[in-house]
C-alpha cells in the first residue's frame, strides 16, 4: 500500500503509459539484480498484452501478461508471466486497487501466485512496493521540473 499526493487518475495512467512505465520500472530494486529496460509494449485494453524486458547479468528477462480488468481509475487486474508454462496455467494475477482520497489516493497491490513460488513472495512484495514509491518519485521530479 502506498499513499500518493497525485490523483487516482494520474497514478492509474502511470501503469498504462509505456513512457511512464519505462521511467519508473527502470529504477533498480534494492536487493535485486540491476537491469537495463529493453522493451516496454502495452496494449491497454481488456485482453490486451503487455511485455517488459530487461537485460540482466544472465541475459534478457521477459515479463508479460494480459489485462483482465481495466476500471480507470480504480482497478487494474493483469496476469504476470515469465514462462510459457505459467501462461498456460494463468495463475499469477496482480490486482492494483486505487482509492481516491481528499488529497490524493491510496494504491494497493495484491499479487496472487501459485504456492510453488512461495520463496518469491517477499521479494515480489518488496519489488511492487518499490515500484509504487518510484512512481511517486517520478511525479515529484515532474513537479520539480527535472
Amino acid at each position: 500500500m502506498h499513499k500518493f499526493k497525485a490523483s487516482a487518475e494520474r497514478v492509474f495512467d502511470a501503469w498504462l503509459d509505456p513512457v511512464k512505465v519505462r521511467s519508473w520500472a527502470a529504477q533498480p530494486v534494492p536487493g535485486m539484480p540491476s537491469f537495463d529496460i529493453r522493451r516496454v509494449e502495452i496494449d491497454a485494453r481488456v485482453g490486451g498484452k503487455f511485455t517488459f524486458s530487461d537485460m540482466r547479468e544472465e541475459g534478457e528477462a521477459v515479463h508479460w501478461g494480459y489485462y483482465l480488468e481495466i476500471d480507470r481509475p480504480r482497478k487494474l487486474v493483469f496476469t504476470w508471466l515469465t514462462s510459457e508454462e505459467e501462461e498456460q496455467e494463468n495463475n499469477s494475477v496482480v490486482t492494483l486497487t486505487i482509492e481516491p482520497l481528499a488529497n490524493g489516493c491510496r494504491a494497493t497491490i495484491v499479487h496472487s501466485m501459485d504456492e510453488r513460488w512461495a520463496e518469491y513472495v517477499k521479494p515480489t512484495e518488496t519489488a511492487w512496493a518499490f515500484m509504487l514509491r518510484q512512481i511517486d518519485m517520478d511525479f515529484a521530479a515532474e513537479t520539480n521540473g527535472d
